[in-house]
C-alpha cells in the first residue's frame, strides 16, 4: 500500500483499543476508502458487508442475510426489518471468540438507508442498546455519499449524537503521494506529467490505477478520456448519479461554477440556475461540498455574505471544460500547444496549488506560524484596473505572502512589464486593506524561478518539487 500511513494508524489503533469503536471513514467516490479498511484490516474481519445501490429494502436485506450466512450465523429465516438483522449481527458477535476484537465492517452505509426502510433508527438503537457497551467490539463503516454521513451520523441529534469515536477523512492522493504510487507501479512519470497528471486526475487512486506504464501520459489521457469506449468517458454522470437522489441539480451547480475561475457567490448561482436562494441551493451546495467537489471560501477583507463558491476538484473541472466538448480519439495529444490547452494549464495548476497550502506552506518554512488563508480580488475602479491574488497567507509574525501561482514548461522568467505588474498589485493590495504586515510576492512555478534583471520581485519561491514533501 502507497500513502495513507496516518489513516493506517487510525485504524490500527482502533483495533487495539480497549474500548468499543465507532469509525467512520469517509471521502470522495474513487478515493479508496474499501480497499484501505480491506488491506489494514483484512482477514481480521469478523463481518463484512457492502450496501446495494437502487435496490428495494426488502432485496436489501436479503443480501445482508446471505452475509450473515456466509459468516457463520445460523439462525432463523428470513430477516424481514433492519432490527432482525441488527439483532442477527449481535448474535452472531457474541458467538465470536471473547478474546479478539470484533471487527466489522459496514461498507456504502448510505445505500442501505432506503426510503422509509427503518435502517436508521435499528442502526441507532443497535449502537446506543448494546454495541456502545461491548468493549471488543470495533464497527467502521464507510460511504461516498459524504453529505449523507454528515446529517446523518456526525450531526445526529438523536441516537447517534456524539457517538463517533474515530472520524477517519481520505483525501485524495498528494503529488508526493502520486509520485511514491507511480514508482511502485512502473510509471515513467516525470515532474511535469506528476503535476499534469494532478491537474487532470485529482490525485484520485482509482484514476491513476488505469494509467498504462507502456502509454506517454498524453496518451494515457487520450485512452481513458476521449479514445473510443475510453473508461473515464461516463465517469463524471455515473458519480453524480451515485451520489445523489437528483444529481442534474448537483450538475447544473458544477457546470455554472466551472465558467468561473475565481468563483461565483450564491446570488449569482441562484440567478443563473433560476433556483430560489433558500433551502434547496443550500441542500445542494452542502452536498457537493461534502463530497469534496467545491468549496465555499471567504475572500481577504470581506464580509461573510460575500464568499464565494469554486470547483476544488481536478477531474469534474477538466471533464467539464473539455470531455463534454472534445470528439477525437487523440483530442489531449493532438491540442498540446491550443490556446484552449494553455489557459487551462495556468488554471489547473493554481488549483493544484490551492490543494496543497500544507505542503507550500512548510516549504516556506511557515508551518508551524498561524496564519489564514484567503484570495483577493478588486474590481476595476476609476483609474485602476483591478488586481486579484488568488492565495494570500496573512500571518501572525507580521507578514503577509502574496503567492503566484504560474505554470511553466521551464524555469519562469519574469520580465519589466511582469515585474511593474507584481509591484503594482502588492501596493493595491496594501492601499484596499491598509495592512502594515510586510508584503512577500512568493511564486510558486514548476520547477523555478530563471535568474534575471527583473527575478528580485520575488522574496521566495517554491516549485511542484517542494511541494512533493
Amino acid at each position: 500500500m502507497v500513502g495513507r500511513a496516518a489513516e493506517r494508524r487510525l485504524l490500527e489503533d482502533l483495533v487495539a483499543s480497549r474500548e468499543a469503536e465507532l469509525a467512520v471513514v469517509y471521502g470522495r467516490r474513487r478515493v479508496g476508502k474499501t480497499f484501505l479498511v480491506r488491506r489494514v484490516l483484512g482477514e481480521r474481519l469478523l463481518f463484512s458487508y457492502t450496501g446495494a445501490a437502487n435496490v428495494t429494502a426488502a432485496v436489501q436485506l436479503a443480501r445482508v442475510e446471505q452475509a450473515l450466512r456466509a459468516h457463520g450465523w445460523n439462525g432463523p429465516a428470513p430477516l424481514t426489518t433492519w432490527f432482525d438483522a441488527f439483532d442477527a449481527l449481535r448474535a452472531l458477535i457474541e458467538r465470536s471468540d471473547p478474546a479478539q476484537p470484533a471487527i466489522v465492517f459496514l461498507d456504502e452505509l448510505p445505500w442501505m438507508d432506503n426510503r422509509r426502510s427503518g435502517f436508521l433508527p435499528a442502526f441507532e438503537h443497535f449502537w446506543n442498546g448494546w454495541g456502545s457497551g461491548v468493549a471488543r467490539l470495533k464497527l467502521v463503516i464507510c460511504g461516498s455519499a459524504a453529505s449523507w454521513l454528515t446529517k446523518k451520523v456526525f450531526q445526529n441529534r438523536g441516537g447517534l449524537h456524539n457517538r463517533v469515536t474515530r472520524p477517519i477523512h481520505l483525501a485524495p492522493f498528494t503529488l508526493g503521494e502520486c509520485k511514491a504510487y507511480a514508482d511502485a507501479r512502473g510509471l515513467a512519470l516525470n515532474l511535469h506529467d506528476l503535476v499534469e497528471s494532478q491537474m487532470v486526475f485529482g490525485g484520485i487512486p482509482y484514476y491513476l490505477r488505469l494509467l498504462d506504464p507502456r502509454r506517454s501520459l498524453a496518451l494515457n489521457v487520450d485512452a481513458l478520456c476521449f479514445g473510443d469506449n475510453a473508461p473515464l468517458a461516463g465517469e463524471f454522470d455515473q458519480v453524480f448519479s451515485s451520489l445523489f437522489a437528483r444529481p442534474e441539480r448537483h450538475r447544473d451547480v458544477v457546470a455554472l461554477l466551472s465558467k468561473s475561475h475565481q468563483g461565483v457567490t450564491r446570488q449569482d448561482l441562484a440567478r443563473g440556475l433560476g433556483f430560489a436562494d433558500g433551502g434547496t441551493l443550500t441542500q445542494v451546495l452542502d452536498d457537493l461540498g461534502q463530497s469534496g467537489f467545491v468549496r465555499h471560501y471567504q475572500p481577504y477583507g470581506k464580509a461573510k455574505n460575500g464568499g464565494l463558491w469554486q470547483i476544488t476538484d481536478p477531474f469534474v473541472a477538466f471533464h467539464l471544460r473539455f470531455m463534454t466538448r472534445a470528439r477525437t480519439p487523440d483530442f489531449w495529444s493532438a491540442s498540446t500547444d491550443s490556446a484552449a490547452r494553455r489557459a487551462w494549464s495556468g488554471y489547473a495548476f493554481e488549483r493544484v496549488c490551492l490543494n496543497h497550502v500544507p505542503q507550500l506552506r512548510r516549504a516556506l518554512g511557515i508551518g508551524g506560524v498561524v496564519a489564514d488563508v484567503s484570495s483577493w480580488r478588486a474590481r476595476p475602479d476609476g483609474d485602476s484596473p483591478g488586481a486579484q491574488v488568488d492565495l494570500v497567507i496573512d500571518r501572525n509574525d507580521q507578514v503577509v505572502n502574496l503567492c503566484e501561482m504560474k505554470y511553466s514548461a521551464g524555469d519562469y522568467a519574469v520580465d519589466a512589464a511582469t515585474e511593474r505588474t507584481l509591484r503594482n498589485k502588492a501596493e493595491a493590495f496594501r492601499r484596499a486593506t491598509k495592512t502594515r504586515k510586510a508584503l512577500h510576492l512568493t511564486l510558486v512555478t514548476t520547477y523555478g524561478l530563471k535568474p534575471g534583471l527583473h527575478a528580485g520581485v520575488f522574496q521566495s519561491t517554491v516549485t511542484a518539487a517542494d511541494l512533493l514533501a
